[in-house]
């Protein structure tokens, strides 16, 4: 594939089949500009296997903006779309129609409200809402969905370990093992969710952040072939990089051969008038390692060192490692919590590719259209009920209860002022038995969640520093109840629907399903 061709397959045509042959059918009926509203949302959160998340960190709306900023259907574009043919060899999609793409269609022809970057976020909550043109909305669809759901993946991956890391360093190792070009909207999205740096060169020089990285067994094998040996290897890097010195020390042997070495290399360091900056710790027992390794270090005078481990981590392989240092590390001599805060955490495969859940299952429903300037709700019945769309027109609010923790998402109508409901009827999105109601007295405040991104075509919205997302998840994770956030069976956080929105789904499932005569 050459690089022209790579770039034209990112672009509008980034897309499905059936996004197309919807939309031609919408031209041919006259519908395609009629405004209609999307709803992108998710059903679950991320599941591991043996443990599973209690929210998500929301990601990806920049790579979104990007994109519909460039999808644009060009002469390239539309000769390959005359190009295809039906089953009959017709022409599959016919030329009005691929002058519409060229000349009209517009990928920010819309509005678009959206939760910022960084924020908590619930199943079955809109994301994201499109308002515009059906044809587009349709269009924009897969690109929407490719953009935002596998940064939300990685961001609560990156969420969910730094949280068992105990708020050390968290570095981002994955590009190796990553899926192609995926591994830059992946290290983005762990940056946002809890990484502090990537091994990731572009991405960092893009996000403004330093590059983190040590050294490869590689670079101990040279000096082994070459009969020089691994404090010939160790020595070499120290004398490049004095002042950022970390040695990767389980090529040979960890606690009888890469240790000692590294400490005569610091000490020679020392003597020169530098510090040291640490030690990696690649396989084996990483917390005995740890705790033997340090040991040696302390009693050689080097207890502010970092440890860094890495090898297949993840947020219960960390959350092992912290226990069982808690566990063992007084025993010889080493004081569990002072190491703990010097060890800096690696971590790979398991962070860019979410090890575990693969995909997040968020969609893209269309859930009103409009007919002479009013919205018509629409709906999609499924034997399970936990898929029946949430129809109609909405918008989202945060609803925190008296000790200012978050209690609850409440997704109502868009004309409804939830402000002003006393007292507040919370509603089970399926279970007509359950239901809260809350009295002013019970909630310190209601926030909005959905912000104007798009406004008719104009991005209302700057582009954000990493940072600023950054201390949106802090914030968000810190109003969450604990058992929201436990790495094993979380407690369920509620999402509601008002009491407007309950009576017009139910309105419209009895509408919709066959009658008894």
């Amino acid at each position: 594939m050459k690089p022209n061709e790579l770039i034209n397959a990112s672009g509008v045509l980034l897309t499905d089949q059936y996004q197309l042959t919807m939309s031609q059918l919408y031209f041919r009926m006259g519908l395609h500009e009629r405004k209609a509203q999307f709803d992108h949302f998710y059903r679950s959160n991320p599941d591991y296997g043996v443990h599973k998340a209690g929210y998500t960190i929301n990601a990806g709306l920049e790579s979104l903006l990007d994109w519909l900023d460039q999808a644009r259907f060009g002469q390239e574009e539309i000769n390959y779309l005359r190009s295809q043919k039906s089953s009959t060899g017709k022409q599959l999609f016919a030329d009005d129609f691929l002058d519409w793409l060229k000349n009209d269609f517009d990928a920010k022809a819309i509005t678009l409200y959206g939760i910022p970057e960084g924020r908590v976020v619930h199943p079955n909550v809109p994301l994201h809402v499109v308002e515009g043109p059906l044809a587009i909305g349709q269009i924009i669809e897969t690109g929407l969905l490719n953009k935002i759901n596998y940064q939300i993946l990685i961001a609560t991956k990156a969420a969910r370990i730094k949280q068992s890391t105990r708020g050390q360093m968290l570095l981002e190792f994955g590009l190796r093992r990553a899926q192609g070009l995926g591994a830059i909207q992946g290290a983005r999205a762990a940056l946002i969710g809890g990484a502090d740096f990537s091994s990731n060169v572009g991405v960092s020089h893009v996000l403004g952040f330093p590059p983190k990285g040590t050294h490869a067994h590689s670079m101990v094998q040279v000096f082994m072939g070459l009969g020089e040996g691994e404090l010939a290897a160790f020595q070499a890097y120290a004398d490049i990089y004095p002042d950022d010195c970390l040695l990767l020390v389980d090529t040979i042997d960890t606690l009888e051969s890469g240790v000692p070495n590294a400490i005569r290399v610091f000490e020679d360091l020392n003597r020169k008038g530098h510090q040291p900056v640490g030690i990696r710790l690649d396989s084996g027992d990483l917390a005995h390692l740890s705790i033997k390794a340090a040991k040696m270090l302390n009693d050689a005078g080097f207890p502010e060192v970092s440890i860094v481990l890495s090898n297949d981590l993840d947020e219960l392989v960390i959350w092992q490692i912290v226990t069982q240092i808690q566990e063992e590390a007084e025993r010889y001599g080493v004081d569990p919590e002072s190491l703990i805060k010097r060890l800096v955490y690696g971590v790979g495969t398991k962070l860019i590719t979410s090890g575990g859940d693969a995909a997040l299952d968020g969609v893209y429903k269309l859930v009103a259209i409009q007919q002479d300037g009013e919205w018509l709700p629409t709906l999609k019945i499924s034997e399970n009920v936990d898929k029946i769309l949430n129809p109609g027109n909405k918008r989202v609010w945060r609803v925190y209860d008296e000790r200012g923790k978050a209690t609850a998402d409440l997704i109502g109508l868009y004309d409804e002022d939830v402000s002003t409901q006393s007292p507040l009827v919370l509603r089970h999105p399926t279970n007509a038995g359950k239901h809260r109601t809350l009295s002013p007295s019970e909630i310190t405040r209601i926030e909005k969640l959905l912000i104007p991104v798009i406004e008719d075509g104009r991005v209302m919205v700057e582009k954000e520093e990493i940072a600023e997302m950054r201390a949106r998840r802090d914030q968000d994770i810190a109003l969450l109840d604990p058992g929201v956030c436990r790495l094993m069976n979380p407690h369920i956080y509620h999402v509601s629907l008002s009491a407007k929105l309950w009576d017009l789904k139910q309105s419209l499932i009895k509408k919709a399903l066959p009658q008894e005569s």
